[in-house]
């Protein structure tokens, strides 16, 4: 038998006269030590050092190196012994393992003692725990006495009656067979000691319960009882397993080659070992460190997956940062039910480790950046499968179509998680080799960074770790990790919150707390698609210990939970300026985070705020708005103005083809902001925005004193904005269903014929302002090594602005917030797309073509 951590070191076993009575033992099963007569031996025990499997080291005197499960010769141990003896050995080891046998069927039958009581509440009006909670705290218990009783029953008579014939090798070999068991109860241990405990907090009888459960003392011991924890007990099952593989050991040890029980129980060892090393072996909380070669504890610190630039390509590592040692792993393939394992791609002793400057980072490899309209093609796909998921749930589809989406959106997911981020974040090992992560957020970034610049502040020593070594500490990574899941949302289980699909609408107002005058701005990163993302950034306030931006932003979430505030201080600093362009030199000065509670954001008003960072505070005002909502056009009632008012009656009104509005901004873009990176992708500052609103209304004459002043991408916002409210889209409500079966429509010569003939088919003012956008978004397109909007992304940009269903449509197909667009938005932006990748299209080429082309909408 093998004590616990902290417990009394195992009996010995005199050879001769072996008291199977088991005074030795008390009823937590801890043996009491006795004297070792002459030249008796001792049993193996357990190096309980949380990191190994159980190493068995025999302290006697013949084998200092470990027990070999395998003899070394046919007779058992030492090769001078005779098979009497070995055999005579079996009966010891038998014998020990039966009193502790015993030991562990009452310890089994004291926890199940109250369960009976328990249920009987249960159903009454004063019940003391549900059955769900009975159920979870002694789930399997019952199963694994009943296995245990059965075992000891038919062991116990062949001991007592002992002839070296025996054979019980079959006896073990059916209790390996029930691991399964084990595994199930040691899946259910943590929250099964969760519930317990939460139990005892609310419930006084229950905790009386569990306080002092009575445990039956074996035959020859002088108390009847005593008095044990049922956390003591919960335990005992997990304990167990590990004891019955050291007694096969010593029984193999100990029975010739020859003898009939020799692969019996050969076999029942490698079924124990094998699930040994399958459980996680992390089973009592109190450890969560590994232990190093000289003793010192190695706590792991921080663990998460990252994207690694490895000899060209990305590859997801999981990254595990411990006391004195980053350790870059992989999760080994492994078969259907195998135990999972990591692979070590490399490590840096933490004293070894620096952050190379970006001047420094000139030999490391470039980033290879995916352009943005792949990765919106791929969000496309992913929403449109989720869609049809929930459209399998609700018809009750096949679970096998279920699995087979869910594995394609899993792949999808995968792929974007992999090929999105691409801020560099090096580490250096001061011997010479440097690696490269890509993040999707600075915030995760300067986290990574931060824990480890805090672990260096300690006393550290640079160290080679032997290949042993290197083992173990890859080997406690599986028991350790925090993070279990790739961070995708097809991970999450059905009733985990999906996150807000919409717009959050945030104000930054402004921040205090800075010890001396910076330059300074923030950024937003909300998390999309399972991972963070930069949505948005101030403009540098300069100079000041108190910044006030008050800018207000419209940020699109996509199942988004948090948002993050990073607060950084502008470098202007030409030297450290980094050729990368995604390297960010910019120092942060504080960061925060608050979790998006749907209750609390789905108001009509701002929402006030304060974040605070590092000593600084932040303060912000939200508020959300959901999708289905964005997208209702409120026809207008006003005459006057341009916002809101149709199109017809502006060009009326203004004698002009195209609004001037939309004239006036164009040409501003194309002026001085078609070189601007991400044009009409990145928000402008609301409040510029709704300041040149209110300019345009009113028809001022200052209005083009204040274009050429004004931020470009507040421009390109009111372009945007004067679309969108239009009280019925450019491509209107009545031709919106033709436009969406014309785009799905194989055959080129009929997409071509019909698509034409729905242009035709518009009001002239829409389709010459249509036209005339057409041609401008093709001139934004030719600039995308500048500016890196391509045809698809302007698409993505302009389709759901210019095309929109009527609401009666949208509600129609109401579903999901987060699923109706999905489908809808990516035909309208291929709809668009179709019109910038066609030719030049021409007013009067159109109409003069009208007799030509005669297919009905």
């Amino acid at each position: 038998a093998v004590p616990l951590p902290g417990h009394s070191p195992p009996p010995s076993l005199p050879l001769a006269d072996f008291n199977y009575g088991a005074d030795e033992y008390d009823a937590e099963g801890n043996e009491e030590p006795k004297a070792l007569p002459e030249g008796s031996e001792t049993m193996p025990y357990i190096d309980e050092s949380p990191t190994m499997s159980p190493q068995l080291s025999a302290r006697g005197q013949e084998s200092g190196d470990g027990v070999s499960p395998t003899p070394t010769d046919g007779l058992g141990t030492g090769g001078e012994r005779d098979a009497g003896k070995g055999l005579e050995m079996r009966k010891l080891v038998l014998s020990g393992f039966l009193a502790s046998e015993e030991i562990y069927i009452n310890q089994l039958e004291a926890l199940l003692l109250p369960m009976k009581p328990l249920k009987a509440t249960a159903t009454t009006s004063q019940p003391v725990l549900t059955l769900q909670q009975i159920e979870t705290i002694f789930y399997k218990i019952q199963d694994i006495y009943e296995i245990h009783k059965e075992f000891y029953d038919s062991l116990c008579p062949k001991v007592q009656q002992w002839d070296s014939n025996i054979t019980m090798g079959h006896l073990f070999q059916k209790l390996a067979s029930q691991l399964g068991v084990y595994k199930a109860f040691v899946d259910n241990y943590k929250i099964a000691l969760e519930t317990a405990e939460k139990c005892s907090q609310s419930n006084y009888q229950f905790q009386k319960i569990s306080e002092e459960l009575k445990v039956k003392s074996s035959k020859d011991s002088k108390e009847s009882h005593t008095s044990v924890t049922m956390e003591a007990l919960l335990y005992k099952p997990i304990d167990r397993v590990t004891r019955s593989t050291l007694v096969l050991h010593d029984l193999l040890k100990h029975t010739p080659a020859d003898h009939p029980d020799y692969p019996l129980l050969q076999d029942a060892l490698r079924i124990s070992q094998n699930f040994l090393s399958s459980i996680n072996e992390d089973i009592d909380p109190r450890r969560t460190a590994v232990t190093t070669p000289k003793g010192e504890t190695r706590q792991l610190v921080k663990d998460g997956f990252l994207v690694e630039l490895s000899e060209g390509s990305r590859k997801l590592r999981h990254v595990f940062l411990f006391t004195d040692v980053l350790l870059c792993a992989k999760l080994k393939k492994t078969a259907v039910g195998k135990h999972q394992q990591y692979d070590c791609k490399w490590y840096v002793p933490l004293a070894d480790l620096v952050f190379p400057s970006p001047e420094e980072s000139e030999h490391c490899p470039q980033v290879h950046v995916i352009p943005d309209h792949e990765l919106e093609d791929m969000k496309m796909k992913i929403s449109a499968i989720k869609s049809e998921v929930q459209k399998e749930k609700a018809n009750k589809g096949q679970s096998r179509a279920i699995e087979r989406l869910k594995k394609k959106m899993f792949e999808n997911e995968f792929w974007l998680l992999l090929n999105s981020p691409a801020i560099p974040f090096r580490i250096h090992n001061r011997n010479g080799k440097s690696y490269l992560f890509l993040l999707s957020s600075d915030y995760e970034r300067s986290e990574w960074r931060e824990a480890i610049q805090k672990l260096q502040k300690k006393d550290l020593q640079a160290f080679v770790l032997s290949s042993v070594e290197l083992q173990v500490l890859t080997g406690s990574c599986f028991k350790l990790r925090t993070v279990h899941n790739i961070p995708v949302t097809s991970n999450k289980d059905d009733d985990e919150s999906p996150g807000l699909y919409g717009f959050l609408h945030v104000i930054v107002h402004s921040a205090k707390g800075f010890k001396q005058s910076a330059n300074l701005y923030c950024t937003l990163e909300v998390d999309s698609f399972g991972y963070f993302v930069s949505k948005a950034k101030t403009r540098v306030f300069r100079d000041t210990t108190e910044p006030q931006w008050n800018e207000e932003f419209e940020i699109e979430l996509e199942g988004s939970q948090s948002l993050r505030i990073l607060c950084y201080e502008k470098c202007y600093d030409k030297t450290k300026l980094n050729k990368d362009n995604n390297e960010i030199v910019d120092k942060i000065m504080g960061k925060g985070q608050i979790q998006l509670d749907p209750q609390a954001v789905q108001t009509k008003n701002w929402h006030m705020d304060v974040i605070e960072m590092n000593g600084i505070k932040v303060e912000f005002s939200m508020k959300f708005t959901s999708r289905d909502m964005s997208l209702k056009r409120t026809p207008s009632k006003k005459q006057t103005g341009v916002f809101g008012v149709k199109i017809s009656v502006v060009t009326k009104r203004e004698r002009s083809k195209v609004p001037y509005i939309v004239r006036q901004c164009i040409e501003e873009v194309e002026k001085r902001g078609i070189e601007e990176v991400g044009i009409y992708r990145i928000s402008g500052v609301a409040t510029d925005i709704q300041a040149l609103k209110a300019v345009f209304d009113a028809n001022n004459k200052d209005i083009l004193v204040m274009l050429s002043d004004m931020d470009i991408n507040a421009i390109a916002g009111t372009l945007k904005l004067y679309f969108r409210e239009l009280p019925e889209p450019l491509l209107t409500d009545r031709l919106y269903p033709a436009f969406m079966e014309g785009i799905a429509l194989s055959d080129p010569a009929a997409k071509e014929n019909c698509m034409m003939h729905l242009l035709r088919s518009l009001p002239d003012p829409n389709l010459i302002t249509f036209l005339f956008l057409l041609e401008h978004l093709k001139r934004v397109a030719e600039k995308e090594p500048i500016n890196k909007m391509s045809l698809h992304n302007l698409a993505t940009v302009f389709g759901p602005t210019l095309l929109r269903p009527s609401e009666g449509e949208s509600k129609a197909h109401l579903t999901l917030a987060s699923d109706i667009w999905s489908h809808d938005v990516m035909a309208q932006v291929q709809v668009l797309l179709y019109y910038l990748q066609h030719p030049p299209i021409s007013f009067t080429e159109l109409k003069r073509n009208t007799l030509y082309f005669s297919t009905d909408v």
